[in-house]
């Protein structure tokens, strides 16, 4: 049976307040655990912090994604080598360079996949600003030239980065969801076009959260119909600190965060819910 696992970014965990005031980590795990996530997002270029991490994870029984930024084939290398040794879902690959074109990113790609196809670890590329895949175009280009490509589909940046007019047109759309006819995980927060992170408890942000609530379901669904049975597919909640966090002139959130990380695992997860009964009733009704 398929599973969702909506796991809670340990970056989104900083408070980054004034007057200094942080959870501690054990704190932040431990909220994490009572707050019914399946996991977090782990650092992984890190070997120590990853290692300690993993382990206080494995004591709540939860689980995680690995992080990594290599520039180069052979710097994913020792991420690798941690996965083997502490296990992840999955490794989630933000491309740390910039290349002018397609063809400079063909050996690194194909690097990539060669090292996750030799060490059975899933390897997910992340969509990204100031990454590999920062444009969107660029990235619809790039999965011209690898159909099969294996997406973490962070879509707020391509919001935000393309400027998307409301309402949006078909285009911008039909684009959206060709990225996430790749995405086998997704990062998740809300954009607009001149924000990056829009309070989703806010009211009149609601429009574009729907959006972005439509397009995961969509998401979501062209996952299940190509993933096996057994698949775990996660989300995670990416709500960041500043200076993704908006603030008011004394440097204070605006919203509350972490409400806000609830009330996007709450969402996800009724939508999953919602997918697997209308799975169901159509596995009935044949």
């Amino acid at each position: 049976m398929q599973q969702l696992r909506v796991y809670q970014s340990l970056w989104a965990m900083e408070r980054r307040r004034p007057d200094g005031l942080e959870w501690p980590f054990d704190e932040q795990l431990r909220m994490i655990h009572n707050a019914g996530f399946d996991g977090a997002g782990v650092r992984f270029f890190d070997y120590a912090f990853a290692r300690d991490v993993t382990r206080q994870l494995k004591e709540f029984g939860m689980t995680w994604e690995a992080q990594c930024y290599p520039r180069t084939v052979e710097d994913l290398i020792p991420i690798i080598e941690h996965v083997q040794e502490l296990g992840a879902d999955h490794i989630n690959l933000q491309p740390d360079v910039r290349p002018y074109s397609i063809e400079e990113c063909i050996p690194l790609i194909e690097g990539w996949r060669r090292l996750a196809h030799d060490s059975g670890i899933p390897v997910h590329i992340e969509t990204h600003r100031n990454r590999m895949t920062t444009d969107l175009l660029f990235t619809l280009r790039l999965l011209e030239c690898f159909p099969d490509l294996r997406l973490t589909g962070d879509i707020s940046h391509y919001v935000v980065g393309r400027e998307f007019a409301w309402p949006i047109c078909e285009e911008d759309d039909g684009h959206i969801r060709r990225i996430l006819d790749n995405c086998w995980g997704f990062h998740g927060r809300v954009a607009s076009r001149e924000q990056i992170q829009l309070q989703i408890s806010f009211a009149h942000h609601e429009e574009w959260l729907n959006l972005f609530l439509a397009w995961w379901e969509y998401g979501f669904e062209r996952w299940r119909a190509r993933a096996p049975d057994d698949a775990v597919l996660t989300f995670l909640c990416e709500l960041g600190p500043k200076e993704y966090a908006m603030t008011d002139r004394n440097g204070y959130e605006l919203s509350d965060r972490w409400e806000e990380a609830l009330m996007l695992k709450d969402l996800v997860r009724k939508m999953w819910s919602e997918l697997e009964s209308r799975a169901n009733r159509s596995r009935r009704e044949a």
